[in-house]
């Protein structure tokens, strides 16, 4: 079986490492990095508590060991199902089964200016933009007399209310704090204002009612001014426009409200569901599309528990992965395959030191703070690929903890993207 998997992220990466040594699968892993990223935790990236290498893992070093694993970096152009070829802007590749699992990116609905101006986090290379741009603005705050320019300048807007949302406004409140005072004495930090934006009437919507109302006492605690029901209608790059006509002027606005698959040129437009997601069948097979499969962010697929497709978290990658090599496995040996069905075993976001919440759907548990924080550093350590990598940022927190600091606010030029005009 000649396979080809489309993406190195939990679910692309999750497949190869079950299929990995299996004999007849020759598997070609192609990716636009030659990195996994651990996306959970790229909020730390962007607030220098944790450097980008300590969340990004070579996809050759973890297939070292693998008889028939092989990396290909590039971009993919064009899928042609008829002939069954993958095409990118290096080769053109054969295969017998495609297993796409391109994940999702930003979704700034259409919102031209947004893209323009604000900046978004779903890759390594966006959260190391943005830890510059977040930097960078409290450097140019020293060389302005302006006091309205000064207060963009320390004014930061995060936009959308979910754990990413809700994480980075508790990282960026502890730098306030901790931190940027020491950095810059020359500055009145009790000017600084931290806006969370939230289009509903709570944060954490998709979370239990008590992990929202926790993470917003949390928040409040910590110094973030929380606007829930508040919808952007637009940003400038200078000033933040609200549907309702209220206006915040700030030089940094951070888009943490929508993602979209990414698809791939060559599937039918008719296979696309709402959020950009290609429909699949109970087997993650896309739907009249022969020995094609989609997994992760990228599947849509509905059942009766959940009508409007599954969650985009790692866990549903994760699961459909590992589901889909046993598959994979029965179609080479003639057998019946296994409907998939999502094991919910909770979800959980942090919000600063000490302050975490975590649901447990079975039995039904709830745990906030200190006890909340520590599972939800246990839980990712473990997830995060090499031991290495597992160490240095185990290393990273405990000396964050007990210094209150990390010497990681570095700003290199030639990553940082200035404001397009």
């Amino acid at each position: 079986m000649k396979l080809i998997i489309l993406g190195g992220g939990f679910a692309g990466l999750r497949l190869a490492n079950v299929l990995s040594n299996q004999k007849e699968i020759d598997i070609t892993l192609i990716d636009r990095f030659n990195y996994h990223q651990f996306q959970p935790l790229f909020y730390q990236v962007a607030t220098a508590a944790l450097d980008a290498s300590n969340i990004s893992f070579p996809l050759r070093k973890a297939f070292q060991k693998s008889k028939n694993v092989r990396i290909r970096m590039g971009e993919v152009t064009g899928i042609d199902t008829v002939n069954k070829t993958v095409t990118t802007n290096e080769d053109v590749y054969t295969y017998d089964y495609l297993v796409i699992a391109t994940g999702a990116t930003t979704n700034f609905f259409g919102n031209k200016n947004l893209e323009q101006y604000a900046f978004p986090m779903k890759s390594t290379v966006e959260a190391l933009q943005l830890r510059h741009k977040l930097i960078h603005n409290f450097e140019d705050a020293l060389h302005t007399d302006d006091p309205a320019t000064l207060q963009q300048l320390m004014n930061i807007v995060v936009v959308g209310g979910g754990p990413t949302g809700v994480e980075l406004s508790g990282a960026i409140a502890e730098l306030k704090k901790y931190v940027l005072p020491k950095d810059y004495p020359e500055l009145d930090f009790s000017k600084m204002n931290i806006y969370l934006l939230e289009g509903t009437g709570k944060t954490l919507a998709a979370m239990s009612e008590q992990s929202s109302a926790d993470s917003l006492l949390y928040l409040q605690k910590l110094g973030v001014t929380v606007m829930t029901n508040s919808l952007l209608d637009d940003y400038d790059g200078n000033t933040v426009t609200l549907k309702n006509g209220t206006t915040i002027h700030s030089s940094l606005v951070i888009w943490a409200a929508g993602i979209k698959g990414n698809v791939p040129a060559g599937i039918d437009a008719s296979l696309i569901a709402k959020g950009n997601r290609i429909k699949v069948d109970r087997y993650n097979q896309v739907l009249n599309v022969p020995d094609v499969f989609a997994i992760g962010d990228i599947a849509y697929m509905e059942d009766e528990q959940f009508s409007n497709g599954h969650p985009q978290v790692a866990p549903v990658a994760v699961q459909q992965a590992t589901l889909l090599a046993e598959n994979l496995r029965r179609i080479q040996k003639g057998n019946e395959l296994i409907a998939f069905r999502y094991k919910d075993k909770g979800a959980m976001a942090t919000v600063g030191r000490n302050l975490a919440v975590v649901d447990v759907p079975k039995p039904k548990l709830h745990f906030g703070g200190f006890f909340a924080w520590l599972i939800w550093m246990g839980l990712h350590l473990m997830l995060i690929l090499g031991v290495k990598n597992k160490f240095f940022v185990f290393t990273n927190w405990l000396y964050n903890y007990v210094t209150y600091d990390q010497s990681l606010r570095l700003i290199f030029k030639e990553f940082y993207r200035a404001p397009k005009k």
